[in-house]
């Protein structure tokens, strides 16, 4: 049995129905899912680029890095040099991977 009991049919021109199209793929969703979270009024935002999930996995571990760097500077009291330049390339890692993202 359907879930939905009432359905509707719009006409639209070709231009429409590709905007509609086109619409519904940005946001990673098929057209009758996007067009019913339109009517309810669900701010949709386009379906962010797959790549934005190892980029936050690299960013997870860089963070771990940095972390584990700051917490051994705290408990040895003191850094050195190199180790200093090390947390800063790994920082630098991680802003380039965002902006090589956007």
């Amino acid at each position: 049995m359907r879930t939905r009991p009432r359905h509707i049919s719009v006409w639209m021109n070709d231009t429409e129905y590709h905007h509609l199209r086109r619409q519904a793929e940005l946001a990673g969703m098929k057209v009758d899912p996007f067009i019913r979270n339109l009517i309810m009024g669900v701010e949709l935002q386009p379906r962010p680029p797959d790549t934005y999930g190892a980029l936050l996995r690299e960013l997870h571990a860089i963070g771990n890095n940095v972390n584990q760097i700051a917490k051994w500077a705290n408990a040895k009291k003191g850094i050195t040099d190199p180790e200093i330049e090390t947390a800063a390339a790994l920082i630098s890692k991680a802003w380039r991977l965002v902006k090589d993202s956007l």
